[in-house]
């Protein structure tokens, strides 16, 4: 069993947690029947406590990282579930190839990005990462090995994916990819001044482009910020992007993200993006900007940070984003890594996938306790709105608002493998409590 400690990327809540590491699929059996309750743990890039097993043993699958087989002319790959993004992208770009789906960050396993259904800049093209899965490999408990599809043990399958690791350990993806010309980006970027014109920059740009984000100023009246749309290149070098730059070397004994540091930064870059520009950019800085920082989360320091991540429904996303910032500035906090996506209206076969037709909004808030006021506030504008939290990056939602913005969460629980539980799950849904 591993010594060291296996965190959440958010570093909260802080649990020990201990890891058992499995590098065939042996393993899996083996360690699954030795533990009474336990969990997969990939990368640990999830932010909260959907990674954190309720007994604090996890199971650990980098070790499965294979290549299982490769249709190079179709685009379809199969591979162990412990195989991270980044080495995915190495495999496919050269080939010509590309996931469909990419989240902002390649320090994900396959695993986690099917339990998670992760979705990215072109969810309004592409949908979730879900869409494009054709098969996944189970290990059950109870079951045993077990392979789904849409097509085979249909409803399994659709619990797997969003289904937060909760149904079996995922031990190997079948994937479709996409096919690209170059690994190089063309970029449009441009300021806008509120919140209905970044509505209306999206309405135009996503019909002409394939990935479309925006970064917010949350602490701006208006709701300012600069949004991006790219495209891939038509032709090109397939050229792997390096690894990660440099990295923070230790976490400070304080948070270097913080009101102060905040107020500086947003003005600041938001002058600096100028009005508009068009270039070429890697696939790496536009896709997964923060990799090029290695221990980010850091910054946050010892007590780390909690993410806020809602969708809302697209007729009342402008007027609620509005309110959800107006209560930040109130609550005298703020957030430097503020995102807005949009999201289109292609469905997901995941039974608690995230994302519904409207606009995404995610805030990196450093931990203190004078966040769960600002939370709950910010939980009721949600609810009134019709939209719903990212489990993937909660560390605080109510089992209420969980419940209502997730109603298949029974269906899920009636499928989820008795050996896995996470405190995430207990917390939204008081299964496992004592």
């Amino acid at each position: 069993m591993s010594a060291a400690t296996l965190p959440s990327w958010g570093r909260y809540p802080a649990t020990d947690q201990r890891g058992r590491d499995c590098h065939w699929r042996e393993d899996i059996e083996r360690q699954l029947g030795a533990i009474d309750t336990t969990l997969v743990y990939g990368q640990g890039r999830s932010y909260g406590d959907v990674c954190q097993a309720s007994s604090g043993r996890v199971l650990r699958l980098s070790g499965l990282d294979r290549v299982l087989a490769a249709d190079w002319q179709r685009g379809v790959l199969r591979v162990e579930a412990g195989m991270t993004l980044e080495a995915l992208l190495a495999l496919c770009i050269p080939r010509g190839w590309f996931p469909p789906v990419v989240p902002g960050t390649r320090q994900v396993s396959l695993g986690g990005a099917v339990a998670n259904d992760v979705h990215g800049k072109n969810h309004h093209r592409r949908g979730t990462f879900g869409r494009h899965v054709r098969k996944l490999t189970l290990y059950r408990s109870d079951r045993g090995w077990l392979e789904c599809s849409p097509e085979l043990e249909q409803e399994l399958f659709e619990a797997t994916v969003g289904g937060l690791g909760l149904t079996g350990v995922i031990a190997e993806v079948e994937l479709a990819l996409m096919p690209i010309r170059s690994s190089r980006i063309t970029c449009f970027q441009t300021r806008f001044g509120s919140l209905d014109e970044f509505a209306a920059l999206c309405t135009d740009l996503d019909q002409t482009h394939e990935y479309t984000v925006a970064w917010l100023d949350c602490q701006s009246e208006a709701g300012r910020g600069v949004l991006s749309a790219g495209n891939h290149c038509d032709d090109g070098e397939l050229v792997v992007a390096p690894g990660r730059g440099l990295g923070i070397p230790f976490t400070p004994p304080l948070s270097l993200v913080n009101r102060l540091s905040v107020g500086l930064m947003n003005p600041l870059l938001y002058r600096l993006q100028g009005r508009r520009r068009r270039a070429t950019r890697d696939y790496a800085p536009f896709f997964f900007p923060l990799d090029n920082i290695r221990n980010w989360n850091r910054l946050y320091g010892p007590r780390g940070f909690q993410q806020y991540q809602c969708v809302i429904p697209a007729g009342d996303a402008p007027g609620a984003i509005a309110t959800l910032l107006q209560q930040i500035r109130r609550h005298r906090q703020g957030s430097f890594l503020s995102v807005l996506k949009p999201c289109g209206d292609l469905r997901s076969p995941g039974l608690l996938s995230f994302p519904l037709p409207g606009i995404s909004l995610a805030l990196d808030f450093p931990w203190h306790p004078r966040l769960a006021a600002l939370f709950a506030t910010l939980d009721q504008v949600v609810a009134e709105a019709g939209g719903r939290l990212y489990p993937a990056k909660d560390a605080h939602m109510s089992a209420d608002l969980f419940q209502a913005g997730y109603p298949a969460w029974e269906r899920l629980e009636t499928l989820r493998d008795p050996a896995l539980l996470s405190r995430f799950w207990q917390r939204v849904t008081g299964v496992g409590r004592t």
